[in-house]
């Protein structure tokens, strides 16, 4: 069961949320909050923390934006999805660089809500087109990076194999299948990536591998695969 918390200052929203995760198969609602400070006074408090939150921007007291920065250095298993009302390129970029695991507008249709849930947390990350658009744009207008050997950083090559095809968007399960591994094994090198790489979840991981070009997959054919 995948256990989602909400945290928006919007009641109706909320409400209206929370019976459509309801009717999600394998899903539930954990909890709800109204603003970014009840949020962080909450997970505080928690023994089992939920697996994806549901996180609004503009919240009093605690911005949305503020809680993701604690979100992120706190409580990095959480996958946090941002729906909000503000879809700018600056509120995108700063929200991926936060952690944030997928980015959706406030008007996005039901049916993208339920699938975006189940990709976070099958693969640790989704983005839809506009979104991989503004990283694209983003990616092309920086100079190209240098190797990642050259900051020291060294890659086993099992390791390279498991980035490779967390790039190509394989599960955990697809990924030891593939690799004829056991899906505890595939988490650890998943693990030594993210501390090898300083990279916070799996959505930075993918960002940082393509940017560093340490994976065989250019930046044009990974967007068009999401056209």
């Amino acid at each position: 069961m995948i256990r989602i918390a909400i945290a928006d200052d919007e009641a109706l929203f909320r409400k209206g949320m929370g019976l459509l995760i309801s009717e999600f198969d394998g899903m539930e609602l954990a909890w709800e909050v109204g603003d970014g400070q009840e949020l962080l006074d909450k997970l505080a408090t928690l023994e089992t923390l939920p697996d994806v939150l549901l996180l609004d921007l503009n919240m009093p007291r605690v911005t949305g934006i503020d809680a993701a920065k604690v979100i992120q250095k706190t409580y990095p298993q959480i996958r946090m999805v941002i729906i909000s009302t503000y879809f700018s390129k600056s509120f995108i970029l700063n929200m991926i660089e936060l952690g944030a695991t997928s980015y959706l507008p406030k008007n996005t249709q039901p049916a993208e809500v339920e699938k975006t849930i189940r990709e976070v947390v099958d693969k640790g990350f989704s983005y839809n087109q506009a979104v991989m658009e503004v990283m694209r744009d983003q990616m092309m207008q920086k100079s190209r990076p240098k190797p990642v050997n050259s900051f020291g950083v060294t890659l086993t090559g099992r390791e390279k194999e498991v980035l490779q095809l967390i790039c190509e968007e394989y599960t955990t399960a697809e990924i030891a299948e593939k690799l004829f591994l056991s899906a505890r094994t595939v988490d650890g090198h998943r693990n030594n990536l993210l501390q090898k790489l300083n990279c916070r979840n799996t959505a930075g991981l993918v960002v940082y591998a393509i940017q560093h070009q340490m994976v065989n997959i250019q930046p044009d054919s990974f967007w068009d695969k999401k056209a």
